[in-house]
């Protein structure tokens, strides 16, 4: 992928500075240079090969490539935020929503504007004479204690303050505007005309959207007809759903947030603003729509969580009906991404959480941070790194490969700094094959010349004359060689279950990784096999070793793994017979005549016999097993011992941080050959 030194052309004119010089000109018409205009808009969303290397190390570590994966994306790469940082995100937001407000507040709104209307009247009352006068007194008097009651009592009174009437018109108003302002985001504005055609429109926009709902709950092509009702009242709708399902899924979302509100509310107050809605929706045409939008929306979506309660917290502001359901509408919405990003259900994925409603709550930038995360392993499959099958993703060989040469080259480092093990051997012989690499030739050298640096070297130092180039000793290079010694390479690995108790599986793994990359890279004329050994023996590729997982039978069975090396040596008798075993454990399983593994902690007789007698096999053929003993299991220090002595191998006690290195040294020691 391209990075921030990537060139990117520009048409260039006469009138270009950059117009006419020769370098960075193409044809005359084109100049180019580094991006300069802010991120390489053409780079990746994440750097796959480290996301490789990171989904590796987990693998390597006894983990799946699933759970690897999942871990991935939830602690992010590359500096970008994952699934942890957005879920941690969405828990402060929650927090702050629950402290938004009392969602009860419409009540108490009502409340201060019923007192302030019958303040007014009584001040009327007080200075009129007659019966009539003292008949409304002692109504008013006579008023319920609770808000909805005197509210509903007052419907027929006959007003004598025009002030309090007003004031108590604007209650019902008020009312109206906050249930239809709830279920419709876009109508407060257009509900504060006192303009009857204004409530007279809503009442026709209901019907036509329950027509709609109704038509599409009947499975007919809604589509024109959508349209027509979007150009008729998309005003009405500011989140311009563009389908019905989006149009369904608004209405539905807010629904369920004025239930939930309903139910968050104590049951006086609940029953008090059932009581004000009611009073609110008195017009008996608009309470049959809403009445039937409420029906239709819980047949389209029968799926959504109507009936918990939020639990909003004491303080904050007093939230009028519309802003409380408004306030459970952002808690739902993020409950359900916080849902959605935990990705703890069984099947979850990624296209589960659903993208706009990301960028609506946490903005732009988490919502391009979950794409990103969500193209990721789709990226890592269209690049040849995972693999689906039967049985969910799988590393690829190419995936495998990358780990092997990130080990690999982690090995080399470590044997540079420390010095320790020598991975060059500069002897020369008929079998040479160039290494692709140069040097300066020194005295004695018998490596061929490379000619072409040389002459260049000559040129370099002299520069272009008439009088030809002159060669001096300086200018001359040679070309590197390696000497291809051919080596049967039996590489035994230890995957009994105390190699993950103590930390020694993912050293494990990446040293054989690394030994595979190594052979399969510089000495491809080189047979390496790798056998896995716990109860039983089996033979593993490097991608069946990359992905083994930890098994918890018990049993070290050496002596299964030792045959199948000799069957392995045997196959390549001209090669150089090389046996590595890496093992924490002194043989407890051993093949029975049957062909079954016999386990038994302590060890017995009967598996040391089976085991010695495969080493002897291996000590007549000729091959040396060398083996790197972790841990410090005296019963295995004298049994790697007497092996080394009856082979003629050499044992090793190597730090489990530096095994790849000791193995890796001694691969390159052994193979150099004695035949």
């Amino acid at each position: 992928m391209p990075d921030d030194r990537w060139a990117y052309g520009e048409h260039s004119g006469p009138d270009d500075p950059h117009h006419g010089h020769e370098q960075g000109r193409t044809h005359g018409r084109f100049r180019y240079g580094p991006w300069r205009g802010g991120p390489d808009p053409l780079a990746a969303p994440y750097d796959v090969r480290a996301a490789v290397d990171q989904i590796g190390r987990d693998v390597l570590s006894a983990g799946s490539v699933r759970d690897a994966l999942r871990d991935l994306m939830r602690q992010g790469i590359d500096g970008r935020g994952g699934l942890d940082r957005l879920a941690e995100r969405i828990r402060k937001m929650r927090a702050q929503a629950r402290r938004r407000g009392d969602l009860g507040g419409t009540l108490d709104q009502v409340r201060s504007a019923l007192d302030q209307a019958l303040a007014a009247e009584r001040d009327t009352l007080s200075g009129e004479d007659g019966v009539d006068a003292r008949l409304a007194e002692m109504e008013l008097d006579t008023l319920p204690d609770d808000v909805a009651g005197a509210v509903r009592s007052l419907a027929d009174y006959n007003w004598h303050s025009d002030e309090a009437r007003a004031t108590y018109e604007s209650i019902q108003q008020m009312l109206r505007r906050e249930v239809l302002d709830a279920q419709f985001a876009g109508l407060k504005q257009a509900l504060e005309s006192p303009d009857p055609e204004v409530m007279q429109r809503i009442k026709d926009m209901l019907a036509d959207l329950n027509a709609l709902l109704a038509a599409h709950a009947r499975s007919e092509d809604t589509s024109d007809q959508f349209a027509d009702f979007m150009a008729n009242y998309g005003d009405l709708f500011p989140e311009n759903p563009e389908t019905v399902e989006e149009l369904i899924d608004a209405l539905a979302r807010r629904q369920a947030a004025a239930q939930r509100m309903m139910n968050s509310l104590t049951p006086e107050q609940r029953e008090q603003m059932a009581q004000l809605m009611s009073q609110a929706l008195a017009d008996a045409d608009l309470a049959s729509e809403m009445a039937q939008l409420s029906d239709n929306l819980r047949a389209l979506r029968p799926g959504l969580d109507r009936e918990s309660g939020v639990g909003m917290r004491p303080g904050g502001e007093s939230l009028g009906y519309s802003d409380a359901v408004e306030a459970v509408a952002e808690l739902a919405d993020l409950e359900a991404l916080e849902a959605q990003l935990s990705q703890t259900h069984a099947g979850a994925t990624l296209d589960d959480v659903d993208v706009e409603l990301v960028e609506r709550r946490l903005g732009p930038g988490a919502a391009r941070d979950l794409e990103a995360i969500r193209q990721l392993e789709r990226e890592l499959e269209e690049q040849g790194y995972l693999a689906r099958g039967d049985d969910g993703l799988r590393l690829t060989p190419r995936a495998v490969r990358r780990l092997g040469q990130t080990a690999l080259r982690r090995v080399f480092e470590r044997l540079e700094a420390t010095g320790i093990g020598d991975h060059s051997d500069h002897r020369t012989g008929a079998a040479d094959e160039p290494t692709g690499l140069t040097r300066q030739w020194v005295f004695g050298d018998e490596l061929p010349i490379d000619a072409a640096r040389t002459v260049a070297n000559a040129l370099r130092r002299k520069g272009l004359g008439t009088g030809g180039v002159a060669l001096e000793v300086d200018d001359f290079e040679v070309t590197e060689t390696e000497r291809r010694t051919t080596a049967a390479v039996a590489l035994c690995v230890d995957l009994s279950f105390s190699m993950v108790q103590d930390g020694r599986w993912g050293p494990m793994k990446q040293t054989a990784l690394a030994l595979s990359h190594l052979i399969e890279t510089r000495f491809r004329q080189d047979a390496l096999q790798i056998i896995g050994f716990n109860r039983m023996a089996r033979v593993l590729s490097p991608v069946q070793l990359a992905e083994a997982e930890p098994d918890f039978l018990q049993g070290t069975n050496l002596q299964h793994a030792l045959m199948l090396a000799s069957r392995h040596l045997r196959r390549h008798p001209d090669a150089e017979p090389v046996i590595l075993v890496v093992t924490d454990g002194e043989p407890t399983a051993h093949l029975s005549g049957d062909g079954h593994a016999y386990f038994q902690w302590p060890t017995t007789t009967a598996t040391l016999h089976a085991t010695i007698h495969e080493v002897d096999e291996l000590a007549r053929y000729g091959a040396t097993i060398n083996t790197f003993m972790l841990g410090e299991d005296e019963g295995l220090a004298r049994f790697v011992d007497a092996m080394a002595r009856r082979a003629g191998g050499r044992v090793f006690t190597p730090d489990i941080g530096r095994l790849g290195e000791y193995v890796v040294s001694d691969y390159l020691r052994v193979r150099r050959g004695r035949r």
